[in-house]
C-alpha cells in the first residue's frame, strides 16, 4: 500500500460536508478514505465515475398549469399506463432524484 503523504484542501458547503460525513460515519468510512476511493475511481474511469449533465427538461410544476394543461398531463400519464409504459414507484423516485439532483 502506498504511503499517504499528499494533502488536499477543498472548500465545500458546510451542510454538504456534514451530511456526507454523517453517512460516511454510519458506513464506518473516514472522509479521507472516501476521497481516496473517489480519486481512484476517477483514475479507473478516466473521468468522473458518474454522469454529470443538465437535465433536458424540468419536471412539470402542476401549480403553474392551467386546468386544460393539467388535464393534458394527466391524459399523457393515463395513455402511458394503458400501453404498459410504467415502472415501479421505487424506481421512478430513484430516477427523479438522479435526473434532478435531489
Amino acid at each position: 500500500m502506498a504511503v499517504k503523504s499528499a494533502n488536499l484542501y477543498a472548500r465545500i458547503e458546510p451542510d454538504v460536508k456534514e451530511q456526507a460525513e454523517s453517512i460516511l460515519s454510519a458506513l464506518g468510512i473516514p472522509a479521507s478514505s472516501a476521497i481516496n476511493m473517489f480519486y481512484k475511481q476517477i483514475i479507473l474511469n478516466r473521468g468522473l465515475p458518474f454522469e454529470v449533465k443538465i437535465p433536458a427538461e424540468k419536471p412539470v410544476n402542476v401549480a403553474d398549469l392551467t386546468e386544460i394543461e393539467l388535464n393534458a398531463e394527466l391524459e399523457k400519464g393515463y395513455a402511458d399506463m394503458t400501453v404498459g409504459r410504467t415502472k415501479p414507484v421505487k424506481q421512478a423516485f430513484t430516477d427523479i432524484r438522479k435526473d434532478y439532483g435531489i
